[in-house]
């Protein structure tokens, strides 16, 4: 989060420049016979206590700046809207200089009030003033000052963070989730992305609220924005903890993994293999042991000698295989239900015969018969993706229901980035 402290304070108002511009009694009423609510000049008396005071900031001798300060503007009568803002000034730079947010406050209150100032410096202002309280932890003041500001600015995400993260470290989430879903809305609307900072406080927020399907959701959208390893993993764990969730679905998980670099250590590797094993896809075995010996966690230690008798197998199996497809195909054909075509043409895709593959799943799952259609058609959806046909898998894929965790899987699919999947897709 931006940080405004004091110092910019002081520096950005500085940068407004001095104004301080003395001029003849005369020529004062002339001014103000003609409007006096824009004059931008102050009376000629005020430049001898303005120049000392000038000296005094100078000289960092704030609390005799302030004093004198103090000392003209009781003896001043009838100030005219432009020295009131010039002492409101004054007694800002030494706000921001003494660490005095009170004052701060009331000094830039009256500066916005006033039309010396363009919006954009006025929303400076308020910036700066939100920040700053926010960095003191007065939490419900530091708020007022950015919904000010969010008038002038509305959706800026940097003011929005600061506001939910105020009501965080208040332990308020239920005003988090509030604050940033509203953000969430506005972003859509505008047709930009809501930005990872906000996305992860809203996770954080529904996490303290153990609201885990939101939570699940909030991950979605960091996954699909800003994805890392990390959400992968708390996201693909989490669907396969829900209640209901169907082991038959436990090679998915794998894949999931493998697809976002997971797979870490020698155990997953041979779990993987060995459920593409019994699944009929022997390919997709020899690529979970092949990365795992590329990855130096197969092929050494104490396990080194069943690794590679796991290796020879799922290798044999991977040639039989090729050799077999055709026959398998056959007979799938001949079954009475669809299971055979799905299983036989997700092995062809594996294979890298992609038109062929798809065609057999569309078949299996048209001829019916099926115990979990959901899971043919989210084997049928992760086919398109691996063929490169990816309006057909995201329509596949969501009318995936399966409350099996089949539906939960099919919205992470359409999740995964294009280059995660096979280079010769076509």
């Amino acid at each position: 989060m931006k940080k405004t402290s004091y110092l910019f304070a002081a520096m950005m108002l500085a940068a407004l420049g001095s104004g301080f511009s003395p001029v003849t009694v005369n020529a004062v009423q002339a001014q103000e016979a003609a409007d006096p609510a824009k004059q931008q000049t102050v009376r000629q008396e005020m430049a001898k206590p303005l120049n000392e005071i000038q000296d005094l900031l100078t000289a960092k001798q704030y609390p005799q700046a302030l004093e004198k300060i103090n000392a003209m503007d009781a003896s001043l009568e009838k100030k005219t809207p432009f020295e009131l803002f010039t002492i409101s000034r004054l007694r800002a730079v030494v706000a921001s200089s003494i660490n005095d947010s009170t004052l701060m406050a009331s000094s830039f209150d009256y500066m916005i009030s006033t039309d010396f100032l363009k919006d954009p410096e006025k929303q400076r202002l308020m910036e700066a003033m939100a920040s700053t309280l926010f960095g003191e932890k007065k939490y419900a003041n530091s708020r007022v000052w950015g919904n000010r500001f969010l008038v002038k600015a509305p959706g800026n995400e940097v003011m929005v963070y600061l506001i939910a993260r105020s009501y965080y470290l208040e332990n308020d989430f239920a005003n988090v989730v509030k604050v940033l879903n509203a953000q969430i809305a506005f972003d859509e609307k505008a047709q930009r992305n809501t930005s990872s900072d906000n996305l992860k406080l809203l996770a954080l927020a529904y996490q303290q609220l153990k609201e885990w399907d939101n939570y699940a959701v909030a991950l979605e959208r960091l996954v699909a924005l800003y994805p890392t390893p990390e959400f992968w993993t708390d996201l693909i764990y989490r669907v396969m903890k829900k209640p209901g969730f169907s082991d038959r679905l436990l090679l998915d998980y794998y894949r999931l993994q493998f697809l976002n670099g997971k797979l870490e250590d020698a155990t997953d590797f041979v779990d993987m293999a060995e459920l593409a094993l019994l699944a009929g896809l022997p390919a997709e075995a020899k690529t979970a042991i092949e990365a795992g010996y590329a990855a130096n966690v197969l092929g050494t230690g104490k396990e080194a000698t069943k690794h590679k008798q796991l290796r020879d197998r799922v290798n044999k199996q991977a040639a039989d295989d090729i050799k077999s497809l055709d026959a398998g195909e056959a007979a799938a054909k001949n079954a009475k239900t669809g299971i055979g075509l799905v299983n036989i043409g997700y092995n062809y895709v594996i294979n890298g015969q992609y038109d062929k593959g798809l065609g057999l799943m569309e078949q299996g799952i048209a001829k019916g018969g099926l115990k979990s259609p959901d899971e043919a058609k989210l084997h049928l959806g992760m086919a398109y993706l691996r063929a490169g046909k990816r309006d057909k898998a995201v329509e596949t894929l969501k009318s995936v229901q399966g409350r099996d965790g089949s539906a939960d899987f099919a919205r992470l699919w359409l999740l995964v980035p294009a280059n995660k999947f096979a280079p010769e897709a076509k």
